[in-house]
């Protein structure tokens, strides 16, 4: 009777203390590199001035307050990539990082190598796109 060797433990979704680290410092660097895009980007907006552009023609006026609204709009999202990264880092001192929050398997590391900021593994992430 031949016996069936023990299946190892998949080990591709666990990360050393090391990657951890090099994520960790990834994170914090792209926290750092936001943190002064929004600097910049709402000194910008807070030296607009409310009468800037009176006596501007129609076209003039409208372009102005598309690339308002475009730069709130770039500020918002770089104030969400810096709350997802901190809550990143977060969950790597939490120790669940790589943990998926809705199913709790793993999310698999090469989606977290793409997007380090990565909540849901694959399948929980298109589930919740259906939606």
């Amino acid at each position: 009777m031949a016996t069936r060797a023990a299946k190892p433990a998949v080990t591709e979704d666990v990360w050393s203390a090391d990657e951890l680290a090099a994520v960790r410092d990834r994170l914090l660097t792209e926290i750092e590199e936001l943190q002064v895009d929004i600097a910049r980007a709402e000194a910008s907006l807070a030296l607009g001035n409310s009468s800037e552009g009176a006596g501007d023609d129609p076209a003039d006026a409208g372009a102005k307050t598309y690339e308002r609204e475009r730069e709130i709009a770039l500020t918002l999202n770089a104030r969400d990539l810096l709350a997802q990264n901190e809550r990143a880092i977060a969950r790597i001192d939490a120790g669940t990082y790589g943990v998926c929050e809705s199913c709790q398997r793993p999310i698999g590391k090469e989606r977290l190598q793409a997007f380090p900021r990565a909540t849901l593994c694959v399948a929980c992430k298109q589930r919740e796109e259906r939606r």
